[in-house]
């Protein structure tokens, strides 16, 4: 194929690509990813309802949050405090779920990552929303819960409304589970 040819069709054949990326489902998990897909959920649903006591309730005592940074929140009296204005709705709104979970052969530790948005609602705002990836390293507590270990993500970049609809279309309710493993 000559060059130019070549050139021509690489912006078809990377939309083609991504279409059928983001087409793709997720793959099927078992039992022990699917109870930390639906506890990630709950964990995102606790900040949305503004319940303080919700969200403890997802993080273990020695938590690390920001653990990707030079400067990692440490304990969950601390997680409380950095996420307090998060909760409370006030200064930003932040949601995320779920798009990939494993668990460890043992069913112990768990491994979510996936999509998170970031919403300034003061007036004129600049950026209004951002857009970006976390991942959060779950363990099963004595009580058999799953909770938040580790927690981190990127920083994220600036995103329009076309992105905000793409977050909010992404979001699959129920774990891809297995046949008979949900």
């Amino acid at each position: 194929m000559p060059r130019r040819t070549g050139l021509l069709l690489l912006p078809w054949s990377i939309a083609c690509t991504s279409a059928a990326f983001a087409a793709t489902p997720p793959p099927a998990m078992d039992q022990p990813a699917c109870q930390v897909w639906q506890r990630e959920l709950s964990f995102a649903q606790s900040v949305q309802r503004h319940d303080a006591a919700a969200f403890a309730e997802h993080v273990m005592a020695d938590a690390v949050f920001d653990a990707n940074t030079p400067q990692p929140t440490r304990g969950l009296a601390a997680v409380r405090r950095h996420w307090a204005a998060f909760i409370a709705g006030r200064t930003q709104r932040v949601d995320w779920y779920p798009q990939q979970v494993v668990a460890s052969g043992d069913g112990t530790l768990a491994y979510s990552s996936g999509a998170y948005l970031f919403e300034n609602p003061a007036p004129g705002a600049q950026p209004r929303y951002v857009t970006g990836r976390f991942a959060t390293v779950w363990r099963r507590a004595g009580d058999g819960a799953w909770r938040v270990a580790f927690d981190g993500g990127d920083a994220g970049k600036p995103a329009g409304d076309a992105d905000v609809a793409a977050f909010h279309a992404g979001r699959q309710p129920r774990c891809p589970a297995a046949a008979g493993t949900n």
